[in-house]
């Protein structure tokens, strides 16, 4: 009996701990869910918050900036800022049906600007103006630094001598500011900036002005005012160069815009400097600096035209350069001496007339100066070497500081031919006229046929037989 009862109360007490033991596993695993339960809601809780608070994406930090244009006429593209507003204008389509049908125009302007589009357009970016205006010196001078209008208009931008002399462009015998590359450029845009400011921003009335004069402008705005009619540039009564002076411009930009849809073939220009200033501290010939430089002497003079006699005896001490050649004219000048130095100065081909037993032959004395030679005398004063040498009992090609030397001009007193002189690059009938002390009305009527654009290579008679 005794034995009975023991086993079954340890049975008893064994179902009691099952028991409890279910009910802890249970407690436990409904703690578990519970916890999950609100694991999850607090999860679902911090990405509502998260979506509502805003925050900067990285990725935008490291998106590359993209690359400046390698054309600048790219570039100036960038920069239109005339176009807008500018619907279907008839005055705008005869312009850019002309550009269409001579392509040649934009394309030879292209090569010659290609010297000085780069500076134009970085100094226009730096007061913010429209990029189109880079595109006014070709409507001005189709680019040609030399250009010579018949209202005394000289240079890129063809600056009367009056307004020049306003804007600090002084002009000389030796040197014109009107023709200075950089000079000319920056006062063009000030003078630009002024008539925009004075016109209230109105771009295309700043240009209408710049092309007939502020005051012409003024009185036409005027005029309109009384009359209530509208005052914007295209509905103005102006002289017909400048009613068609803006749609030039405006059409020359849109075939800039788009040169393959007109049949132009843009030549690419480097967007970067083209050319760079080195100063100078002493007259210089451009001959002899390019020749040091290692510089085509065109291009020498296409970037410094401003000296009229191609020397620097006159205007800034400074020459600008190709920026290829910039640091090598700068280690050059500083490795001369000071003899070396005076080569470089011009010749004065200054001579002592001397009586002669013939009246038809004049004897001339020049006084060499340190650094002359042979060649640079004979080329200077347009004589033959061998002349020379046989004019002053010359064997050889030394010749010394101080020496004098005699030249002889034969002049036959009639049956003599006309002088002629071949056309060189960035040559005008004004230059040539300049060049030739002759005035532009013989020149042109010794040359009836030649146009106002002259050619490289064209014959010109520069004199005719007295």
């Amino acid at each position: 009996m005794s034995s009975f009862k023991g086993n079954s109360i340890n049975s008893d007490a064994l179902t009691r701990l099952v028991k409890a033991i279910a009910v802890a596993v249970s407690a436990t695993l409904a703690g578990c869910q519970s916890m999950d339960h609100s694991a999850q809601t607090t999860e679902r809780a911090s990405l509502k918050i998260a979506k509502r608070i805003p925050q900067d994406p990285l990725w935008l930090s490291q998106k590359p900036s993209p690359l400046p244009p390698q054309d600048v006429w790219e570039r100036m593209r960038q920069g239109f800022k005339l176009q807008d507003g500018q619907n279907v204008n008839p005055r705008i389509e005869q312009q850019r049906l002309w550009f269409a049908s001579n392509p040649s125009f934009l394309e030879n302007a292209g090569e010659r600007g290609s010297l000085y589009i780069h500076y134009i357009v970085e100094r226009l970016e730096e007061r913010n103006m429209p990029l189109e205006l880079a595109l006014l010196p070709a409507i001005e001078s189709a680019y040609n630094p030399m250009a010579y209008s018949h209202a005394n208009a000289v240079g890129l931008w063809q600056f009367i001598p009056s307004t020049g002399r306003y804007f600090n462009l002084r002009q000389t015998r030796a040197y014109d500011g009107r023709r200075d590359i950089t000079a000319s450029t920056l006062a063009a845009l000030n003078y630009l900036n002024r008539l925009h400011d004075m016109f209230n921003g109105d771009w295309l009335l700043a240009l209408a002005a710049y092309n007939a004069g502020e005051g012409t402008v003024s009185r036409a705005i005027e005029r309109n005012e009384k009359l209530g009619l509208p005052t914007d540039y295209w509905n103005l009564p102006l002289p017909q160069e400048t009613k068609d002076y803006v749609p030039k411009l405006l059409a020359l930009s849109q075939v800039v815009l788009a040169p393959e849809a007109y049949g132009i073939n843009l030549n690419p220009i480097a967007n970067e400097p083209y050319f760079e200033m080195v100063e100078i501290k002493q007259s210089m010939d451009l001959s002899r600096v390019a020749a040091l430089a290692e510089i085509d002497e065109d291009e020498m003079f296409q970037l410094n035209p401003a000296y009229k006699q191609r020397a620097t005896t006159d205007g800034p001490q400074h020459l600008l350069v190709p920026t290829a050649k910039a640091q090598l004219l700068t280690a050059s000048l500083s490795n001369l001496s000071s003899d070396q130095l005076v080569s470089l100065r011009p010749n004065k081909p200054v001579f002592d007339k001397v009586a002669s037993t013939s009246p038809a032959r004049l004897n001339r004395k020049y006084r060499v100066k340190s650094g002359d030679n042979l060649t640079l005398i004979a080329k200077a004063n347009k004589v033959n070497v061998k002349d020379l040498q046989h004019w002053n009992k010359l064997s050889g090609n030394n010749l010394k500081a101080g020496q004098i030397l005699v030249m002889q001009d034969t002049r036959k007193p009639s049956g003599r031919k006309p002088t002629q002189y071949k056309v060189q690059k960035g040559d005008s009938l004004y230059i040539v006229a300049k060049r030739f002390n002759v005035e532009m009305q013989h020149l042109k009527r010794w040359n009836p046929n030649s146009a106002k654009a002259l050619k490289p290579g064209q014959m010109l008679t520069v004199s005719k037989p007295r």
